[in-house]
């Protein structure tokens, strides 16, 4: 089952660079799909490719250890394989680079020596590993690209709703609301997406099964990798603080405040005994951090309070399971019963946002206001407000708008598209609308 990818745009403006070309390392989490899309990118747009994972083959990463000049690498390769690999025609794909840090070095020398051959890393650890000591990393000498789980519209895609998404960009672009039995059905999806997230083979096991009971198991499976992922690549005490800080998250979460505090993690904790665990976890792409910062103006990474900052997961499936929200409460909407429902809802929000390319930011006001996220869109610091249901009563909006006169507003909940006053009301689902 092939499933659309968008990523797929910016690795084919990587392949058609004609001067400066450098090795692409592609990073995300484990399961967000890194392998799977590129292997089809190279079966679409190669002659031909040769795969190396270096987690599953050790005898390749072993030789590795010693010369790794782009000639000799390519030497070795093409006896291995039995192929000779053609410049510009052969993809090379270094799978699970993370376990060999000799060949992360050697994409420098590709880089420098080698750069008509094309050559994508990817892993699920890469952020981790890039910050090792141990080896030399090739600053400078490679494009990194942020893969993330499957946004809403790439579901819609795979669900076969593309008459659907036309629709609400339309409906987006005009701020004219759909039909309202047709609201209510993308609704009813988008509360799907909720529980299924965009991990791909999540997806397709409820595109296959039409199931949301068995998508659970693929997805505690993922959960249970991460847990692996956190004892197999960190040191035993630096595993335990990890692990401390991810099982915080849904806690975390819950708060009406939700800044990240490390106190919740453990009695007394402090940025200096978690801090690195934290950044363990948003560097293997598990966790996003919003920042937060304390002006409204342009540009904002001048204001930014370090010491503040929110954390979500890179999944809102994972973080559904994780928080252990029955499902048929978010299926039936029972705002009553879900007290966490706006945790999951703002944390949709966040993955929308990385999904498009946008920093997170959030703004407060003391204790008079807060802003869920703040975005610059095409050049203008946009306020956004993010409310789970039809209720969107609130002062912080007025607050930021009265302090920085922004040019508009948005307002994402369950109510239909519409304009009033100078915010743009959009529907949770059509947030990936927001930059086409």
């Amino acid at each position: 089952m092939y499933m659309k990818r968008f990523i797929i745009d910016k690795l084919l403006r990587w392949k058609n660079t004609d001067k400066n070309r450098q090795p692409l390392m592609l990073l995300g989490a484990r399961q967000v799909g890194k392998t799977y899309i590129l292997k089809h990118f190279a079966k679409e747009h190669y002659k031909q490719f040769i795969y190396i994972n270096f987690e599953a083959n050790l005898a390749i990463a072993k030789e590795f250890d010693a010369d790794i000049s782009p000639k000799k690498i390519i030497e070795f390769l093409e006896i291995v394989f039995e192929q000779k690999i053609i410049p510009e025609k052969t993809l090379i794909i270094f799978d699970e680079i993370q376990s060999c840090e000799r060949a992360i070095t050697s994409l420098k020398y590709f880089a420098e020596d080698a750069p008509q051959y094309h050559i994508i890393a990817a892993g699920s650890l890469l952020g981790v590993a890039i910050n090792r000591e141990k080896y030399s990393f090739p600053v400078g000498k490679v494009l990194m690209l942020q893969m993330y789980p499957m946004d809403f519209e790439e579901f819609l895609i795979a669900m076969g709703k593309n008459s659907l998404i036309k629709s609400i960009k339309e409906a987006y672009c005009n701020l004219t609301p759909l039909p309202n039995a047709l609201h209510i059905d993308t609704l009813n999806l988008y509360r799907k997406y909720l529980i299924i997230g965009g991990m791909p083979e999540v997806v397709a096991e409820y595109i296959e099964n039409n199931n949301m009971l068995t998508i659970t198991d693929v997805q505690q499976k993922i959960l249970d990798s991460y847990n692996a992922d956190m004892s197999k690549y960190a040191k035993n005490d630096e595993s335990i603080k990890i692990k401390a800080c991810y099982d915080s998250l849904v806690t975390q979460l819950a708060k009406e405040n939700k800044k990240f505090q490390y106190k919740i993690v453990q009695r007394g904790g402090t940025a200096s005994a978690f801090g690195v665990a934290l950044d363990w976890l948003t560097l293997a792409g598990i966790t996003l951090k919003c920042s937060h910062i304390t002006q409204g103006v342009i540009p904002p990474t001048a204001y930014l309070d370090l010491p503040n900052f929110k954390i979500y997961m890179s999944d809102t499936g994972l973080l559904t399971l994780k928080s252990q929200v029955p499902q048929q409460l978010l299926l039936l909407n029972d705002q009553k019963s879900i007290g966490f429902k706006g945790a999951i809802v703002e944390n949709y929000i966040a993955t929308v946002l990385v999904n498009k390319g946008l920093s997170l930011w959030y703004w407060t006001s003391g204790n008079r206001a807060e802003i869920d996220f703040v975005a610059m869109i095409h050049d203008d610091l946009i306020p956004i407000e993010v409310k789970s249901g039809i209720n969107v009563k609130s002062r912080s909006l007025s607050v930021y708008r009265e302090k920085y006169n922004p040019p508009y507003s948005i307002r994402f909940s369950e109510k239909n598209f519409g304009f009033e006053n100078n915010i743009k009301s959009i529907p949770l689902y059509a947030a990936f609308c927001l930059i086409s």
